[in-house]
């Protein structure tokens, strides 16, 4: 979100899969957080497009109850006035994903406004199943819904997964880019809306004490942990067919990693930057299967405790098959081969029912060169950097330092930046600036075709690997930090990973 930002051009945000979960819980409460700071234009528009029998009024009060519920739960309060205003530009159109005639309807609504307004600009959110991205993005070709006039942008936002490996992703980039062109469309990645991922370019590229050091010959290896408490819950059946794997690591976690290793793009424009994550990404070295099999571990959760609450093993949720191999927590080793980063390995895991929610990235240096300290630093860890994405946003250091004495005798000390210590947050669901972006016509923070390809490519080998039953599925006690293997695989290159259920270094 640029520095001078104001309110986004006049348009109308069509959400297909208006009754779900997603629309209520993230994107209407976004939505409510930009109406509130002034950056959605008075005439502005949102039209709700479902398969629910409703009308308008059904579908404004449904929203104002799913509000109401989010902010007594904890989240943002409910700014009425805002509100208010964003519930009277709310419409609701019910109708079939695979009918013609729904997108017939969207064409004429989206025409009256036009006559109304003197504006036709759209952004047609696709708040559904991966299965509907195709046939939905189809539909509005054929409707002719995705033409752009002279003055007038239509553009298509699609949620994650894309893709299911390389070859279904190819395909979905090629069916839908046949009805639009690639700077219309938005894949979403609600991780880059975080104000700490973002950050990371600043921190990188904005300080000059980083960048000299940032690379292969300072660093000693890097860590991206995604780490959640909550288990499968109701999402046994979609889980069950995808896993931690293809849930986040071709996204979420290679979005992470792309931002720590990509070289200094030559603008902050969408196309630099966006070029400049492609090229690292495309860079992560691809073993073949035989080898694949050993730099990756997959594990499920067992039964265990979190919290204070008993959780059941990962089969025995509901919708997951009794002898399921899917993976609810994965660890893999990584390689990037370019000039900055040839032999610094990338370690990166995620997982569900684990001791605490928690994401960050881990920047570890050799440790100090020459005999002059070696007696007194043998017993410290090298010196660490930690980006901490959530839930506390901020940065943390580990380094050396004298204990006061008449000895010299050192002790590792940390010191911890915290955003909520020096600035003040608006609320946010991390989905605010990404759809601001959107409307404002911004791509910097989503990812490009070739993006999505590279990020399959780099697992393709290991879900290869796993097809062909090379790998075995370890355990973890829920409330733990993972499987012992994942000790195992990072501990082969001399190294440990950061404790999840404490405190951050």
């Amino acid at each position: 979100m640029p520095a001078d930002a104001g309110p986004a051009p006049a348009s109308t945000v069509v959400i297909f899969g208006a009754y779900g979960d997603l629309t209520k819980r993230l994107l209407m409460p976004a939505l409510h957080n930009l109406a509130r700071e002034g950056l959605l234009p008075d005439d502005f528009a949102i039209l709700g497009v479902d398969r629910v029998e409703a009308d308008e009024p059904g579908f404004r009060e449904h929203l104002t109850k799913a509000a109401g519920e989010i902010a007594e739960a904890g989240g943002a309060p409910l700014d009425q006035d805002s509100w208010n205003w964003l519930c009277g530009r709310i419409g609701y159109l019910s109708g079939d994903f695979a009918d013609p005639a729904t997108f017939e309807r969207v064409g004429a609504l989206l025409a009256e406004r036009e006559k109304a307004h003197g504006q036709s600009n759209a952004v047609f959110y696709l708040a559904v199943a991966a299965r509907f991205f195709g046939p939905i993005a189809e539909q509005l070709g054929t409707a002719g819904l995705l033409a752009e006039g002279e003055r007038s942008f239509r553009r298509l936002v699609v949620e994650k997964p894309f893709g299911s490996d390389l070859a279904s992703a190819k395909a979905l980039n090629a069916r839908i880019l046949k009805v639009l062109e690639e700077r219309q469309m938005f894949r979403i990645d609600h991780f880059l809306g975080k104000e700490t991922v973002q950050n990371v370019m600043a921190l990188r590229f904005g300080n000059g004490i980083f960048e000299p050091i940032w690379n292969r010959e300072f660093i000693d290896h890097v860590q991206i942990t995604a780490a959640e408490t909550v288990t499968v819950e109701t999402r046994g059946h979609f889980y069950d067919a995808t896993g931690a794997l293809r849930d986040m690591v071709p996204n979420h976690m290679f979005q992470l990693l792309a931002m720590v290793a990509m070289e200094p793009p030559n603008s902050f424009g969408a196309d630099p930057v966006r070029s400049e994550k492609a090229k690292v990404i495309e860079a992560i070295e691809r073993p073949d299967p035989h080898l694949a099999a050993a730099m990756a571990v997959r594990a499920q959760y067992a039964p265990g405790q979190i919290q204070g609450r008993s959780v059941p093993a990962y089969r025995q949720e509901a919708d997951v098959a009794p002898d399921s191999r899917t993976e609810s927590y994965v660890a893999l080793r990584y390689t990037i081969d370019n000039w900055r980063w040839s032999g610094v390995p990338f370690f990166v895991r995620t997982g569900k029912a684990l001791a605490a929610r928690r994401t960050e990235i881990a920047i570890q240096f050799k440790k100090a060169p020459g005999s002059l300290f070696r007696s007194l630093t043998d017993g410290l860890d090298p010196n660490m950097l930690v980006i901490h994405v959530q839930p506390d946003e901020g940065i943390s250091m580990r380094f050396a330092a004298k204990v006061p004495g008449r000895r010299v005798r050192l002790s590792e000390v940390r010191m911890d930046f915290r955003y909520s210590d020096y600035f003040r947050a608006e609320p946010s669901t991390g989905y605010e600036t990404l759809i601001y972006d959107c409307l404002v016509g911004d791509a910097t923070l989503f990812q490009r075709a070739d993006n999505i390809e590279a990020g399959w490519a780099a697992v393709q080998p290991v879900l290869d690997a796993w097809t062909s039953g090379r790998q075995e599925i370890h355990h973890y006690f829920a409330g733990t930090d993972g499987p012992t293997a994942a000790d195992e695989l990072i501990g082969r290159d001399g190294f440990s990973w950061l404790p999840i259920g404490r405190d951050r270094l």
